[in-house]
């Protein structure tokens, strides 16, 4: 990603702010979403290291000032002035970003990010930061939603590369999928990159590539006598069981066995029991069944329940295009902004005439409080400098959601880890309300308001009301 990375309007709006010398007037930006997706009770944060990554590298290049010098207003004269281009490159970019860990449960309207930074620097992220983590977020919720929910205690693998919206975004899904839950990947990019545990079997074109099934699955396994996990329904999965069978003999004879067998198509309730029932009957319990065919979080949870014998499932394109949720509706509003040169920061927000529309004002933070067997019972956002019992915030359970990442672009901790935010997402997922669980949950979100913060925008909102109509 470049500093190019980003709408027009937000580099004409840093243009208009330098214009007009509000250029390095201090800014607090939020994050949130309006509503959870997939018609569920929750999210689960991703994307927070790509976000901390761009931010940490963010300038503007050469052949980023000559692109801008190129374009051109409706008169034909050039969008952006020369001073204002000459001076991008000279401007502090440095950013203060508080921000949920990875993995984190969260709701709607409650800030994820914090961002300070210069007013024309903080608006020129917005692209991009939304952009990061609107998507991993949406892909970790489904995966969340798969592993937690829906298979709970079984493997869920992502392999939907080649569904995934182009190369990045397959990397970005695959990343977001893992944090969710899945414990493995089939992109092996996503392996080198991230650290994530990769796994495949083989394609029906294995199969017909071969004279006949059985020596397909000899030769396989000839191959990959440590990764030998065969597709079973190429022609018929009844034959295709026994074959499997055979060659799994083949295997223990050379003091190897075989890992697992594959279906992808057909009624998976009722072959996954045929298949178990003869592996059983083989003594093979140990070989595992896989099951793919566009499978979803519904489809998991209806066959768990009508008694399936499956033991993997295989996840591509219901997760990586987050299917049931095209976008997640996440925003990044002003909320506070401190002109240069002066102390005191002036609460803003915006009013909204739609469900989610209206913002809230101020620097924000979000305490959340725990029971004493560690579910969530509720979260309350309130401004940084409120405090004491009169707020609310006295408990000493509490925990501020949002922790300090960046300082004036500066690393102040190393973030946890991949695995870390994994775990803490299971972690998450585990103690929410069993309202919140389900895949369509219908309970509120447990996420409160302070007082002081509603008498906050109760008085803006006054303040810009407009002038009563005269009789």
């Amino acid at each position: 990603m470049s500093a190019l990375t980003t709408d027009l309007y937000q580099l004409t709006m840093a243009q208009g702010y330098w214009r007009h010398g509000r250029h390095l007037d201090r800014a607090s930006f939020y994050l949130s979403i309006r509503h959870t997706p997939f018609d569920g009770g929750f999210a689960v944060a991703a994307g927070l290291e790509q976000v901390v990554d761009f931010l940490v590298d963010l300038r503007f290049e050469p052949e980023d000032l000559e692109y801008l010098r190129s374009l051109a207003g409706s008169d034909g004269r050039p969008l952006f002035a020369p001073d204002f281009l000459a001076a991008l490159p000279t401007l502090d970019l440095s950013v203060s970003l508080a921000a949920v860990p990875e993995g984190t449960a969260v709701f709607a309207r409650e800030p994820l990010l914090r961002i300070e930074a210069p007013l024309l620097v903080g608006q020129l992220i917005e692209t991009p930061v939304l952009n990061i983590f609107n998507f991993q977020t949406l892909v970790a919720t489904k995966a969340a939603r798969l592993c937690h929910i829906a298979a709970p205690g079984q493997p869920v693998l992502e392999f939907g590369l080649r569904r995934a919206q182009g190369f990045d975004g397959g990397l970005s899904a695959s990343r977001a999928a893992y944090v969710g839950g899945c414990f493995a990947t089939s992109n092996v990019e996503a392996g080198q990159r991230f650290g994530i545990p990769v796994r495949g079997t083989h394609a029906h074109s294995w199969v017909q590539a071969f004279d006949s099934e059985r020596e397909a699955f000899d030769a396989f396994a000839e191959t990959m006598p440590n990764n030998c996990v065969l597709l079973v329904d190429t022609y018929d999965v009844e034959r295709g069981i026994e074959n499997a069978i055979a060659t799994a003999r083949v295997l223990e004879r050379r003091g190897k066995r075989l890992l697992g067998i594959r279906l992808d198509s057909g009624d998976l309730l009722l072959q996954s029991r045929a298949a178990r029932r003869r592996l059983n009957e083989e003594g093979l319990e140990d070989v595992a069944i896989v099951v793919s065919d566009n499978l979803d979080e519904k489809k998991i949870l209806a066959l768990r329940r009508a008694g399936a014998a499956i033991d993997i499932w295989g996840v591509g394109t219901a997760l990586v295009t987050a299917a049931g949720a095209g976008a997640l509706g996440g925003v990044y509003k002003l909320s506070a902004i401190r002109r240069s040169g002066e102390e005191a920061w002036r609460p803003v927000f915006k009013f909204g005439a739609g469900v989610g529309k209206a913002s809230l004002p101020g620097r924000l933070q979000v305490r959340r409080y725990r029971d004493g067997a560690g579910g969530l019972e509720r979260d309350v956002i309130h401004a940084l400098d409120e405090g004491g019992e009169a707020s609310g915030l006295d408990d000493p359970g509490g925990q501020n959601l949002l922790v300090p990442v960046l300082e004036d672009g500066r690393l102040i901790e190393s973030l946890p880890s991949l695995d870390a935010a994994r775990e803490t997402a299971g972690r998450e997922v585990a103690s929410l309300p069993s309202a919140l669980q389900d895949l369509e949950a219908h309970g509120p979100a447990p996420v409160e308001v302070t007082a002081s913060l509603m008498e906050q925008c109760d008085r803006l909102a006054a303040s810009h009301a407009p002038p009563a109509r005269s009789a």
